[in-house]
């Protein structure tokens, strides 16, 4: 932010006023000089009272522009010096006084000085911070109070005890009123919000005035609800982009201890039409095998007379089950019959809808019905 300068008005302003407080501040340091000296007659102990009177006062104030010039906060010790001292100088005063009129005297004395020097400081903040546009004091003081309604707020609304609630209930009211004060960036952007609005309307009623209507506002499309889909469809649409091979390998990856025919039903319900055979070439997992053995040999020749190890055929998937029990029952078989040859003959568990289904899935379509074969009617 850019520092402002002082024009050559407010330039002769601040001398004329500065002038007499140097005129005024320099009669209170004499005068004090001079009744401590006449009641002690010593000159050194009288420009000491001085000194920590008054002096004290002009350095703190002194103290105070530096700090305000750099932005930084004043310490606490030097904003109670700055009300200490003047104090000071005053009971110095009445403590060296002989009479009562003396006493009254003394006392009213140093304030020469002090507000002399109080107000040369006072005018020397006051210039850092326009030009400077940051007020460093103002800020500690806004910040504390912020800091204090938040505490009294959560307090005020989540203590156990009733009596600390009502306290900070009544104490957030008392510091709502004086956050902002002196905040000249707030009071004039409040001062903006408050111009628009009393703008706004304005147009408002001069339009209700001269007839037209006032402008509608904007209503934002409604963002449409995003389309949902079940994992089973994702992962139909993803496995359709894939290779096949692709497929069978990362199905088989996920369920490692499967058969080859669960792995090609597996595959069949989610749209990839393989069957065991396709499973087992791809993965390369060897078939199961079976051992039988013989119950008419002896004991002693039965390392001998042990069958030979047979593999098994692939057992056939769920569809493949019910495709070749819909062919051996022929078409009019029904969903029920299906069910109970399939388990009857393949050992295999399933239902009338899913038999449905698979029938649904493998019943060519009446667009390929009815294309004419290659060749057929003979030469034009």
């Amino acid at each position: 932010m850019s520092t402002r300068e002082l024009t050559g008005g407010q330039i002769a302003v601040l001398v004329a006023a500065v002038a007499p407080m140097l005129a005024v501040g320099g009669l209170g340091g004499w005068a004090t000089y001079t009744n401590v000296d006449a009641e002690f007659g010593r000159s050194e102990t009288a420009l000491g009272v001085v000194a920590a009177g008054e002096g004290l006062v002009l350095v703190l104030a002194l103290v105070l522009v530096l700090l305000t010039m750099f932005g930084q906060t004043a310490p606490a010790v030097v904003r109670a010096g700055l009300w200490g001292a003047p104090i000071a100088a005053t009971t110095v005063g009445l403590s060296v006084a002989d009479t009562l009129t003396e006493a009254v005297v003394y006392a009213v004395t140093p304030m020469a000085m002090c507000g002399a020097a109080e107000g040369l400081g006072l005018v020397a903040r006051r210039i850092v911070i326009y030009r400077t546009r940051h007020d460093a004091e103002t800020a500690r003081r806004n910040a504390a109070a912020a800091r204090a309604l938040a505490f009294h707020q959560a307090r005020a609304r989540s203590h156990p005890s009733r009596v600390a609630r009502w306290h900070s209930q009544r104490t957030t009211w008392r510091l709502a009123r004086v956050i902002g004060a002196g905040d000249t960036e707030l009071s004039d952007e409040l001062l903006n919000v408050q111009r628009a609005r009393i703008t706004e309307g304005a147009d408002t009623a001069l339009g209700a005035m001269m007839g037209s209507p006032a402008p509608a506002p904007a209503v934002e499309a409604p963002t449409p609800a995003p389309e949902r889909h079940s994992a089973r469809e994702v992962l139909r649409r993803r496995f359709a982009e894939m290779d096949p091979e692709d497929v069978i390998r990362v199905v088989g990856d996920a369920h490692p201890d499967a058969a080859p025919a669960e792995l090609a039903s597996l595959l069949i319900e989610h749209g990839v039409v393989v069957d065991a055979v396709d499973v087992v070439l791809v993965l390369g997992r060897p078939p199961a095998r079976a051992t039988l053995e013989r119950d008419d040999a002896d004991d002693a020749n039965d390392d001998a007379n042990d069958a030979p190890q047979v593999t098994p055929l692939p057992a056939p998937s769920k569809a493949a089950a019910i495709l070749t029990a819909a062919e051996a029952l022929g078409p009019d078989a029904k969903a029920a019959d299906i069910v109970a040859r399939v388990g009857r003959i393949n050992g295999i568990t399933t239902d009338a809808p899913y038999v449905r289904t698979v029938l649904s899935r493998a019943r060519p379509t009446k667009k390929d019905q009815e294309q004419p074969r290659p060749m057929e009617g003979g030469y034009a």
